[in-house]
């Protein structure tokens, strides 16, 4: 079967795609190596990586791993167990290290009750957080623990012991929420000690430090009542961390916070923008972070004033069309970080603190990127309907020829309060798209992180304002130019952009030609009935639906919801939804599409029963890749 499977994929994507066999297709795009950082070795002279490639026959990911001199030069392929790192959670003196597991506190599961019901699958619950992303809670809480390192016993000392609350955070949480203070005496770790419908509703997650003498625990950021996340030592004992202020509001400033001898300090509290992740100099005096900026992602420092009465200043040190998206580590002048753009995956590079030049020192897709011919990038300015200038992104197909007209895909980015940079997507792929003979607009509407505060913000509780008027400025801009055919446009998205092309189906006067829409909202009363993190739609929706008197949700549960506009449907329709998907339920898409075949308009429904809000086996990517395309060239 899995012969056959693949003889049948290759066959459609030799004929669907045999006038493009020197642009990137999906099958391409699914021989692209991912490389992610394991660490540095402890005399900071080599970095460990691996490289996942994805095995479509198999449907998972092959993993090789890799050494390579900090400075640069030749990667040697090893084994795993040579992977030898630094271990963060081992302690200071090297006698104690931390780790995690599961614990059972609530019996959630049937077969917990009712144990001789064995053959039984019902879950029961009295309380919310009952799901939450792609699953359900099965009574389990990850716990932080803290052993010996020379033990073998798994067992451990429990910082939370009979506490029904989650560290590592679910759903994403790793090791980086928890670490050893400098002394190796205490221990601090991000949790959100809520319970239930609290839990829900409120991101109020907080740093906890245990002390291991006397084993208690300290709350250090219990004034904050938003998240505060991603706690990290200096090499001076300092603690930083990210905090956001506003209980409920996912998307608000990030700021980079320091506390030293019972002194606060907030280092980007004057800064315009909002910090993604951070790492502290070598010598504890300043701090290196990553922000989105003008529809990239660059490096920035702030220093660190400590006791000294001088203000925090933000620097921003890199320039350029790519995404910095992680700072692996300090060595000697130069940063170890990853970076990618619109046309290549992510790499390693060091950036040089004195000449601010990057250097890339590895190229692990250079063999396929070489065999293809790249999309244009290019970077336009827009005025929006209240006077303001929008940067837009527009991907050009590979040898663009302006004498041609070109059918062109409105792109709407999820979040909504996410950065549309020059990310590199193995599902949005803009040169997956321009390589099909696509131009892809895509712009940084209201709403997107990088162009201020005030721009971010914006969007809550104006989902369908404007936003939606910033879309259609973009489209008609790029419209006007002739190589744009203007009976071609299609409008696609995920997310808050599978809400976009829902909206925007019934208030697009006849712009588009086809719209695709993955896992978006389309009615936003049953979105606020069935999504887990209800603190985002208290937010971003402005409260419930039942509330007649909340004059802000009343207007996005009626003005500004999609389910209210289907009698002006009239255009071609594919709806994408996972299975799996608790953020954004199944009902959504379900609803859209029932509504679309009822009102007798071409549609389309790819139902993957076993993903989530995004699209992560090899099989059925390729799936999607190739239904997208083959929408496209029936409707557009």
């Amino acid at each position: 079967m899995k012969k056959i499977f693949l003889f049948t994929v290759l066959i459609f994507a030799i004929n669907f795609f045999s006038s493009s066999q020197n642009v990137m297709t999906p099958e391409k795009l699914w021989q692209v190596k991912r490389l992610s950082v394991l660490g540095l070795s402890e005399d900071n002279s080599t970095i460990f990586y691996r490289i996942s490639i994805p095995n479509v026959e198999e449907n998972n990911f092959d993993s090789k791993f890799f050494k390579l001199p900090v400075d640069g030069g030749n990667a040697i392929e090893i084994n795993k167990e040579d992977v030898k790192t630094v271990d963060k959670n081992i302690s200071p003196d090297g006698s104690k290290i931390l780790f995690h597991k599961a614990v059972l506190l609530e019996n959630t599961r049937s077969t917990n009750v009712y144990p001789e019901l064995s053959k039984s699958d019902a879950y029961i619950f009295t309380e919310l957080d009952n799901r939450h992303w792609d699953s359900w809670n099965d009574g389990q809480y990850d716990h932080v623990f803290y052993k010996n390192a020379d033990s073998e016993d798994d067992e451990g000392i429990d910082l939370m012991p009979n506490e029904p609350y989650y560290t590592p955070q679910r759903p994403f949480g790793g090791d980086e929420d928890y670490i050893w203070s400098a002394d190796g005496n205490s221990i601090y770790y991000v949790s959100k000690k809520l319970r239930g419908t609290d839990y829900a509703k409120s991101t109020n997650t907080d740093i906890y430090q245990y002390d291991l003498a006397t084993k208690t625990t300290t709350n250090v950021t219990e004034a904050n009542k938003g998240y505060d996340t991603n706690p990290e030592i200096s090499s001076q004992g300092a603690l930083a961390w990210l905090q956001m202020e506003k209980d409920g509001y996912e998307a608000d400033k990030n700021d980079l916070v320091v506390l030293e001898n019972g002194v606060k300090q907030n280092l980007t509290a004057n800064w315009d923008g909002t910090v993604n992740s951070f790492k502290w100099n070598k010598n504890g005096q300043s701090l290196y972070f990553v922000a989105p900026v003008g529809g990239t992602k660059q490096l920035f420092e702030v220093n660190y004033p400590g006791k000294k009465r001088i203000a925090a200043v933000v620097s921003q040190l890199s320039e350029g069309w790519f995404d910095v998206n992680s700072i692996i580590a300090e060595v000697g002048s130069k940063l170890l970080v990853t970076r990618s753009d619109m046309n290549h995956a992510n790499d390693l590079y060091s950036f040089d603190l004195k000449t601010k030049k990057f250097t890339q020192l590895t190229n692990v897709n250079k063999d396929l990127y070489d065999s293809v011919d790249l999309p244009k990038v290019e970077k336009r300015m827009v005025a929006t309907t209240d006077g303001k200038q929008m940067l837009v992104w527009v991907i050009l197909p590979p040898n663009f020829d302006s004498s041609k007209k070109y059918p062109t895909l409105l792109y709407c980015q999820g979040g909504p309060q996410s950065a549309l940079s020059q990310f590199y997507s193995y599902r949005w792929n803009f040169q997956l798209m321009a390589s099909q003979g696509y131009i892809v607009v895509a712009p940084n509407r209201r709403g997107m992180p990088g162009h201020g505060v005030e721009w971010n913000e914006q969007i809550s509780k104006d989902w369908g304002g404007q936003n939606i008027r910033d879309y259609l400025s973009a489209i008609d801009d790029v419209a006007k130019e002739p190589y744009v055919d203007k009976t071609r446009l299609g409008a696609v998205g995920a997310s808050y952009g599978g809400y976009s092309v829902f909206y925007l189906a019934g208030i697009h006067n006849n712009r588009f030609k086809t719209f695709i829409a993955h896992d978006g909202i389309f009615n936003m009363q049953s979105m606020y009935g069935t999504t887990e993190e209800l603190f985002f739609v208290n937010h971003d929706f402005g409260g419930n639906y039942w509330d007649k008197t909340n004059v802000a949700a009343q207007k996005s549960y009626n003005e500004f919801n999609p389910i209210n506009l289907v009698n002006n449907w009239d255009t071609p329709i594919f709806i994408i939804q996972g299975g799996k998907d608790y953020r954004v339920s199944i009902e959504q898409g379900l609803e859209a599409f029932q509504a679309a075949q009822l009102r007798g308009i071409k549609s389309k429904l790819l139902y993957l029963p076993e993903e989530n809000h995004w699209v992560t086996s090899p099989q059925n990517s390729l799936v999607w890749q190739h239904e997208f395309f083959k929408w496209l060239k029936e409707t557009l």
